[in-house]
C-alpha cells in the first residue's frame, strides 16, 4: 500500500508543532484521527518514525531521513501546483514572510496594504522571529535578513541597505548631557543586545582604531525594544536608519558623534529556499518590496 501526500502532511505538521494535538488543530482534524493517520504511515513504511510518550514526541533516525524526504515532495507539490495554474492569473497561494520585529514593523507593514490591493489571491503570513529562522522546518517561503547571509543552500536578493548610527533622546542628552568625545561614553547609559555580541560593536574608532565595542549596562534581544528604551530616555544606542529615519526627521531621536561616526551599511536581503525555478508568490512580494522601498537606503 503506497503512503499518500495526506500522511506525510500530518506526520511533518506533527514535528513541526512538536504536537499531535497542536498539529490536528492546524490541519482541522481530531487527535485520534492523526493518531491513527501517523501509526498508518508507519506500517506502511515498516518502521518507527516517532517515539511518543506521554510528554514528548522524538523523531527515531529513520524518522529523521524520511523528514528531509517528505519536506522535499511537499515543496515540490506545492511548486508544482503554482506552475500548473494559469500563467495569465495572478500570483495566488499562501505565503508565509518572517522577519525580526523592526523589519516586520519599520520595512514590511508599511507596504502590506498596497501589495494586498496589488495581489489578492495571495494569503499572507507575517511571523516575527529575532534569531534565525529554518525556512524548511517553519514552512516559511521568505525571510527578510539584515547583515551578512552565510548558509549557501539558500538564494538570496538585495533589497536595500541601512546605515547605523549613535543615537540618544532629547530628554536623555537634556538630563546626562551631550557626549562630545569617544571617551565621554563611559559616563553614559549604553543600550546594547544580549545577542549576537557583534551587534555591541558601534561604527566608532577605538584608540586602537578599530570598532568600538561597548560593554551594555542595559541590553534586549530585540532592536525594537532598543529603540523604544531610547526614545523614553533611557540610554544611548546605535540602531539601523529603516527603524528609526522618522525618529530623527521628527527629533525623537537625534545622532552622537556624528565625526567620528564610520559609514555602516547593512544590507538587507529577501532569503528564499533554492528553486529551480521561483514560484510566482514569492516572487511577486520581493518585486513588490524592490520596487517600493527607497534606492538609495532608508537613511535617504
Amino acid at each position: 500500500m503506497k503512503i499518500t501526500l495526506d500522511e506525510i502532511q500530518a506526520f511533518v505538521t506533527v514535528v513541526d508543532v512538536s504536537s499531535i494535538t497542536a498539529a490536528a488543530q492546524q490541519l482541522g482534524q481530531t487527535v485520534s484521527a492523526i493518531s491513527r493517520t501517523l501509526t498508518r504511515l508507519e506500517e506502511k513504511l515498516q518502521t518507527t518514525l516517532l517515539r511518543r510518550t506521554t510528554r514528548r514526541l522524538e523523531l527515531t533516525e529513520e524518522g529523521q531521513a524520511f523528514l528531509e524526504k517528505a519536506r522535499d515532495i511537499i515543496a515540490s507539490v506545492e511548486n508544482t501546483e503554482e506552475q500548473m495554474t494559469d500563467r495569465s492569473a495572478q500570483p495566488a497561494g499562501r505565503l508565509r514572510v518572517d522577519a525580526a520585529t523592526p523589519i516586520m514593523l519599520h520595512v514590511v507593514v508599511p507596504l502590506i496594504a498596497g501589495y494586498r490591493a496589488r495581489y489578492p489571491r495571495i494569503q499572507l503570513e507575517l511571523n516575527s522571529t529575532e534569531g534565525i529562522t529554518d525556512l524548511l522546518k517553519r514552512r516559511t517561503d521568505v525571510v527578510l535578513h539584515i547583515g551578512p547571509l552565510k548558509d549557501s543552500t539558500l538564494h538570496s536578493r538585495r533589497i536595500g541597505s541601512s546605515c547605523v548610527r549613535v543615537l540618544a533622546s532629547p530628554s536623555y542628552l537634556a538630563t546626562r548631557g551631550t557626549p562630545r568625545r569617544l571617551a565621554d561614553l563611559a559616563s553614559h547609559a549604553l543600550l546594547g543586545f544580549t545577542q549576537p555580541e557583534s551587534l555591541n560593536e558601534w561604527p566608532l574608532l577605538d584608540e586602537n582604531k578599530q570598532p568600538l565595542h561597548i560593554r551594555p549596562s542595559l541590553r534586549s534581544s530585540s532592536g525594537e525594544t532598543l529603540r523604544h528604551l531610547a526614545l523614553q530616555g533611557n540610554g544611548i544606542v546605535c540602531l539601523s536608519d529603516f527603524m528609526c529615519c522618522d525618529d530623527r526627521k521628527s527629533g525623537r531621536l537625534r545622532q552622537l558623534l556624528r565625526r567620528n561616526t564610520l559609514e555602516v551599511r547593512q544590507p538587507i536581503n529577501a532569503v528564499y529556499y533554492r528553486h529551480t525555478v521561483i514560484p510566482a508568490r514569492i516572487a511577486s512580494f520581493i518585486d513588490y518590496l524592490i520596487e517600493h522601498l527607497p534606492e538609495n537606503g532608508f537613511d535617504a
